[in-house]
């Protein structure tokens, strides 16, 4: 029997199967647009411009949510022909500078995103008449959990522990 894990953990995993949800949801209203388009466009000959809005919308949230609450450390892309021919001291070295480097882009970049956010409010969409921010404001989101993401990594690797993100997958569930 395993051991039960603490309250934070457990939270966390709620937290992140919701996020799961909100991709879902995305991915369902994007498919049911896309839907439609092809079926208003080829069946009716009478194409709707508004559907490739939600589907550029959806899209934009999707991958910049997805990547900054399901994404986990051990998902993302790295070039690691280096990083497992060293140490393991030296892999944490690596982790700390690459992730504190990350953490000074996004924290160095964040006033600039946050005024452009806030100057597309005055742009709207062709079709469905939204304001330019809703769309970006994700990116400010995704910056934040980011900045925040990359901090417990880097200190966690400074300490010499493992990322103690919870992960929903299983190891037999990925590819």
């Amino acid at each position: 029997m395993e051991p039960a894990k603490p309250s934070h953990f457990l939270i966390a995993a709620w937290l992140r199967k919701r996020a799961e949800n909100v991709i879902v949801a995305l991915i369902a209203v994007m498919f049911v647009s896309f839907l439609l388009q092809i079926g208003f466009r080829y069946l009716l000959n009478r194409p709707l411009g508004w559907t490739d809005e939600v589907t550029v919308l959806c899209w934009v949230w999707l991958v910049l949510w997805g990547a900054a609450f399901i994404l986990s450390d051990r998902d993302e892309i790295r070039f690691d022909i280096v990083y497992e021919l060293v140490p393991e001291r030296t892999r944490r070295t690596f982790t700390v500078i690459s992730s504190l480097a990350l953490v000074v882009l996004f924290v160095v970049s964040l006033p600039a995103s946050w005024n452009y956010v806030l100057f597309m409010k005055r742009e709207k969409s062709a079709y469905l008449g939204m304001p330019f921010d809703y769309l970006y404001s994700i990116y400010i989101i995704f910056s934040v959990a980011c900045i925040v993401k990359h901090v417990r990594i880097a200190w966690n690797a400074f300490r010499g522990r493992a990322s103690p993100e919870v992960d929903v997958l299983d190891d037999s569930e990925r590819i």
